[in-house]
């Protein structure tokens, strides 16, 4: 069987507008950060937008990309971000990466404050960087709007009560939104990872403990790596326009469910 290598996933498709232009919030680190390079390396010019500069700075000399400071939860912030990047042209794709999971308390001793964090990141962030930026993609002749959610859309499990409703509701946010753009000509996409062994992820959801952190994937072989799922970004916005992807669900083989993930 023919295998694809990350160089043949990353072209453009033949029908694309000649400067594709993306913005790729959460980008300061794991599966954002890797969307950048994969996206810069395809050719595409990249707005890598996070809260921490100086992560972006870095990975705009690494990567060409242009670094743009934004907080998903203050529409002031998303505003400056529109005025920032459709000042420098046309914008072709906007991919919602920023988010997490915060806490894995049973219902019974669920924080609010974890829980308000990861709507105001997943669901109303995604929200308002959509909002912002849908003039823009329309104007743009051919849009794409991805979001990445998670298996934890698909299935709960315990303590992941507040992390599954979020990614949920994510996931419902880009349903609507493709039966509403559609007529535009916008593209919504939706990426569904399961296990992704990154360097923040499962260390921000338990409260900075490294050593639980990494009991998440003791054992696992080969969970996803945050460019397994970059690659499957770029496949997905490639494909030609009247190609929607509608929904890429990925998982490392060790994790056939959200609940079954095989352990040396």
């Amino acid at each position: 069987m023919t295998q694809l290598s990350p160089a043949s996933i990353g072209s453009p498709a033949p029908d694309a507008p000649k400067a594709l232009r993306a913005v790729v919030t959460g980008a300061s680190s794991g599966i954002g950060a890797a969307t950048v390079r994969a996206l810069s390396a395809a050719g595409w010019d990249v707005t890598a937008a996070a809260r921490r500069l100086d992560r972006l700075q870095s990975l705009a000399e690494e990567t060409g990309a242009t670094a743009a400071v934004v907080d998903v939860t203050d529409q002031q912030s998303v505003d400056a971000l529109l005025r920032t990047v459709t000042e420098a042209g046309p914008v072709h794709a906007v991919i919602n990466n920023a988010g997490g999971a915060f806490g894995a308390d049973p219902v019974a001793q669920a924080k609010d404050d974890d829980w308000e964090h990861m709507y105001s990141t997943n669901v109303l962030g995604s929200m308002r960087v959509t909002r912002a930026f849908l003039p823009a993609l329309r104007a743009g002749g051919q849009g794409s709007v991805l979001f990445l959610t998670s298996t934890a859309a698909l299935a709960a499990y315990e303590g992941g009560a507040g992390y599954c409703a979020a990614k949920a509701g994510q996931q419902a946010l880009a349903r609507a939104l493709r039966l509403e753009e559609a007529a535009n000509n916008i593209r919504v996409i939706e990426v569904a990872p399961g296990m992704v062994h990154t360097e923040e992820f499962a260390l921000n959801r338990l409260g900075g403990n490294q050593e639980a952190a990494d009991r998440v994937y003791a054992g696992v072989a080969r969970p996803l790596t945050a460019a397994d799922v970059a690659d499957a970004i770029v496949f997905a916005l490639n494909a030609p326009h009247h190609v929607n992807i509608d929904q890429i669900v990925l998982r490392p083989l060790a994790q056939a469910a959200n609940h079954k993930v095989l352990r040396g």
